[in-house]
This record gives structure tokens, sequence and C-alpha cells, in this order.
């Protein structure tokens, strides 16, 4: 074992604050990753503020997590000292499920181990995350990171871009596809860059007019303002696909009514009320209402080498670990374009 400087929520009303947690020494398939970067995501503040109703105390979050492999054990394969390497919001499952043997460890029936806040049913304890000087994971739920990219920008692919890049895959959105993408922030930006890498003419829908030269910068070919039903109803019946990341209550039906036949609208983001749907909208045109969750290990890997390949990262605004609070609040505010990124080498 062994001690790492870390930030961590020590009740749901308390700041962020230093604090010091116990790291084991690697296992024979397992590598100790050193911390250079951790993207900040919302989760992150749900979970610190028990906003969930889950949260066991002490928490240090953190599941955006890139940097350089310092040990690794001697059964370890895919690493070497000096490596890259980075780690999402999972770092264990029970490896022998049908998901798990299907590459889909995100939906393990025996329950994903997550990166930070879960019971880890193989060591014992609580898993802590990446606002801490290390970690310490199975190769298995390590990945590669492309060395073209910038790393602070491409932490954050670890959740915001395999969260938006799997939808994307599983509905074959590409060339001679219509794809929206409903709010522009930390996942929101993400998808348009990435739908647009992958061909699709891709449209944002978005309540605030002002982020409109901001998401064609991104890759949009348009902008609609959703909360103008002339320019709604213009785009009705013609989408393939819609990725909706839209966290706060809204009007799900507006966005059905734009799906064609068969198309699919699929929600990335967290509403905290139940959604009223009409059914009407599925039944006529055969529309589909569904919902995706990260990627399984093989995926993210594939995200990050296609992010490497059309040179995508996000667009970010690096912090200090003492910042972290003041990060919290502006990222309520929407006052951030579009991830906040933590240079862990502040934690010193």
């Amino acid at each position: 074992m062994f001690e790492a400087k870390a930030y961590a929520a020590r009740d749901a009303k308390s700041p962020l604050s230093p604090f010091t947690i116990s790291r084991r020494d690697p296992g024979d398939d397992e590598v100790r990753i050193k911390i250079l970067y951790c993207g900040v995501c919302h989760s992150d503040l749900h979970i610190a503020r028990n906003e969930w109703g889950q949260t066991t105390y002490p928490c240090v979050p953190g599941h955006e997590i890139a940097g350089r492999v310092t040990q690794a054990g001697k059964a370890v394969k895919k690493f070497k000292e000096g490596d890259i390497a980075a780690v999402g919001p999972m770092c264990d499952s029970c490896r022998q499920c049908g998901p798990c043997r299907d590459g889909l460890e995100q939906f393990c029936e025996n329950g994903t181990t997550f990166t930070y806040g879960s019971k880890d049913k193989r060591h014992g304890g609580i898993t802590y995350g990446g606002y801490s000087e290390s970690i310490v994971v199975s190769e298995a739920f390590a990945v590669r990171m492309p060395q073209n990219l910038d790393l602070a920008g491409a932490a954050p692919l670890l959740c915001a871009g395999i969260t938006t890049y799997s939808p994307l895959r599983f509905h074959a959105v590409g060339r001679g596809k219509k794809a929206g993408v409903a709010g522009l922030g930390g996942l929101g930006h993400m998808g348009v860059k990435l739908a647009k890498a992958l061909g699709a003419r891709v449209v944002v829908f978005t309540t605030s007019p002002g982020k409109t030269q901001d998401a064609l910068r991104l890759g949009a070919d348009e902008v609609v303002l959703s909360t103008n039903e002339d320019a709604m109803k213009k785009h009705t019946n013609s989408f393939n696909f819609i990725l909706d990341t839209v966290s706060a209550p809204h009007d799900i039906n507006a966005y059905l009514q734009l799906l064609r036949l068969d198309g699919a609208l699929v929600h990335v983001g967290l509403p905290p009320e139940p959604m009223g749907v009409d059914v009407g909208n599925l039944i006529f045109n055969r529309r589909k209402f569904t919902g995706s969750l990260i990627g399984g290990m093989a995926q993210t890997q594939e995200m990050l080498n296609f992010c490497g390949e059309h040179g995508i990262a996000s667009d970010i605004e690096i912090i200090s670990i003492s910042k972290i609070n003041e990060a919290y609040g502006r990222m309520l505010k929407g006052d951030v374009k579009y991830r906040f990124v933590i240079d862990m080498a502040s934690l010193k």
C-alpha cells in the first residue's frame, strides 16, 4: 500500500478539500498510473453533493483520467512503464456474464465497478477516482491514448467522448444520414464533432441564440433555436438520429416528431424527473426512443483511435485542483466551453 494526495468531498454540503488516500500496490495484471490530467464531469458534482442519493463519503471524484504508467505488474502485456494510459468511468466488472463477454462491461449483470464511489468487489473498500495523484487499475480497464492528441484535451474523451460515440456507432450514423444534437455542452459539443467526423449532416438544437457561431465552428451544418416552433416544424419527419444531451426538463415530444421512418432519439442526459412521452409519436413512423451509457472497453479504445485519426479532442479550460469548487459553481451556470480539466501537477 502507498499514500496518494487527493481532493475529496467529506459530506454533501462541504466543499472539496485536500485529502490523503491509500492505494494498493499493483497486482500481476495491474498498472499504476500517475495522473496528469482529469476531466470534470457534471456527474462528479451530482455525486459529490449526493444529489442521486447513493454517495459514500469520503468521495474522491474523477473518471476522465489521463496519465503515465509508472509501474506494471509482471503479467501486464498492454503497457510498459512510461506509456500514456487512460481510465474512464469504470475500473472493473465480473468479466464473466453475457454483456461482459460481449465487450459491454458497462452493462455487467453482476454490477460494474465504477472508478469512484463504487464497492470494489475484487479488492474490498470503496473506489477513489481521478482527483488524485495516481490510480491502480487492471490493464483490461485501461486504454491507450493516441500520441498525436493533446493529453489535456483528450482526457474528457474517456466519458464525454465515449458517451456520445457509442450511440452514434450503434445507430450507424454516417454519410447520407441526418443527425441532430440537442444541447451544446460538454456532451453536446463532442456529439457534434464526432457526428461530423463520421460523415453525417449535423443539426444542433439549442435554447441559446448566442451558441450559434460556436456550434458552426464545432462542425454543425445548421443550428435551430428549439424554442422557435416554426424553425422546429421545418425539420418534421427528417432526422435519422437525434442525440439528446439535455439534462434539464424539456419537451421530448418536440424532438420525436422530427424523426423520419425508423429514426432514433437517444438520450444520454439524465433529467431529474420522468419525461412524458406521447406514444403516438413512436407508433407513427416506427420511431425509437432509447438511451445509452458510455461504451465497453473495446469500443472506448476504438473511439480513442478514431479521435486520433481525425484529430478530435474536447474544447477545454485547464484549472488547478484548488479551483475545483469554483469550477463546480461555474459548471452549474453553464460557464465553461466545454469541459474543465484539472492539471494534476497542481495537487503537489
